[in-house]
């Protein structure tokens, strides 16, 4: 792997190291999970022809252009680019991640973590066991593993998964099955034990030639209540975002009546492009359509607009909505509280997914979290597949199990 020139006034030839390098540099983010194939390799030795290698910022945006097609793919591109082209800063990262680490307690890293896919990029095998061994392994630790491998997978964080694990967890999403309680409506439907005489129906059976014989009768229906998901793609939740998007994407196909909203600086309504049921075609529906990904959060600004032209659309007939959010608002919880007190009155029961739950030690200090926390019926982490598979039985049951901190937080901020 060579370093890529700074400057040169002509472009190698196809049979150089530049071309080779393009193609383990390809190979390096196939295995990170991008898309690539041969096509797209052949197209960025020849956009790299044609543009020439004058600076850094050229070969950048030249390879970017082809290999990467979603949004979700540009953080993954950044890195392997900018280790894989000879990064100083990225490549002391990731040598301080290589080696070994001792117990003290650090201070926090505020920059961007480099992404644990693209290690195992760039590092084949470096997790595999020696497959040297003098003595044959046993059945049971065979068996061992395999049951540990499913277990961790359950209780592994969304951020710590390698390409792996996201792929056996989105094929994990995509079998969930949401067992919703139904409601009593207002319309009624033909039943041969209903409470109510159908007059209507009896009417018609009269006008046959064998006269009346008996009176038509009816029931209320039932069905299951609109299920409402608005979910945060504001930058703090970026790393997340992949999964709940999956998640959405199979609840929208699982049943009917299911809204989907993201937000972060606007509201977007992307219920029309998770039905279809092709999830990559799905995906790259909402990707187009929604402009404002990895940015700020104005979560204050997003629920007025949701209340003022969504509300009275989906929030009918005992409406469940989830809101995916850290709560961190850029805004200052400004007008948050008078609109989450509004959205809570127009439904039924309100559930707060927060991945920041996931912590021991969390408490609600932001002005945000402070806002939302006294209106909302149930707190719960979502940052693994058990907490998506305890949101399932929650939602399937009709009983109201919050959070056993969210009393007394809601305590102590009435006393405030």
């Amino acid at each position: 792997m060579d370093a890529l020139p700074e400057t040169s006034a002509r472009p190698e030839p196809r049979g150089g190291k530049l071309a080779s390098n393009i193609v383990h540099f390809a190979r390096t983010l196939r295995t990170a999970g991008l898309r690539v194939g041969p096509g797209q390799i052949l197209r960025a030795i020849e956009a790299v022809e044609a543009a020439g290698l004058r600076n850094r910022d050229d070969f950048y945006w030249t390879l970017h252009s082809v290999f990467v097609n979603r949004r979700d793919q540009r953080e993954i591109f950044d890195q392997a680019f900018h280790v894989y082209w000879r990064n100083p800063r990225l490549l002391e990262k990731m040598m301080d991640m290589l080696l070994p680490q001792i117990g003290v307690p650090a201070e926090q890293d505020k920059g961007k973590q480099l992404s644990r896919r693209l290690q195992e990029a760039l590092q084949p095998g470096q997790g595999e066991a020696p497959e040297q061994s003098e003595e044959p392994p046993e059945v049971e630790v065979e068996a061992t593993f395999t049951v540990s491998d499913r277990e961790v997978l359950q209780t592994r964080d969304f951020e710590q998964m390698s390409q792996a694990e996201i792929d056996a967890a989105l094929r994990a999403i995509a079998r969930l099955r949401l067992p919703v309680p139904e409601r009593r409506t207002r319309r009624y439907q033909p039943a041969r034990r209903g409470p109510r005489i159908d007059f209507r129906a009896s009417l018609r059976r009269a006008m046959r030639p064998e006269g009346l014989t008996e009176l038509s009768r009816r029931e209320p229906r039932r069905r299951p209540p609109p299920l409402v998901i608005l979910c945060d793609i504001s930058g703090s939740m970026a790393r997340y975002t992949r999964m709940f998007l999956h998640f959405m994407h199979a609840i929208t196909n699982d049943r009917d009546r299911v809204y989907c909203f993201t937000f972060g600086t606007r509201l977007s309504n992307v219920t029309r492009a998770l039905r279809n049921r092709d999830v990559d075609i799905a995906l790259q529906k909402a990707s187009a359509q929604v402009e404002d990904w990895s940015g700020g959060t104005r979560i204050g600004q997003a629920l007025h607009e949701f209340n003022n032209k969504w509300s009275r659309r989906v929030l009918g007939q005992g409406a469940v909505v989830l809101l995916i959010t850290d709560g961190l608002d850029r805004e200052g919880a400004s007008g948050l509280d008078e609109e989450m007190e509004r959205l809570h009155k127009s439904c039924s029961r309100m559930i707060w997914l927060n991945p920041l739950l996931r912590y021991g030690g969390y408490e609600p200090k932001s002005q945000g979290n402070k806002a939302m926390l006294p209106h909302v019926d149930e707190f719960r982490p979502v940052h693994n597949l058990e907490s998506l598979s305890g949101l399932i039985e929650a939602l399937g049951s009709s009983a109201v199990g919050a959070d056993r901190r969210l009393a007394g937080w809601q305590t102590d901020l009435r006393k405030e």
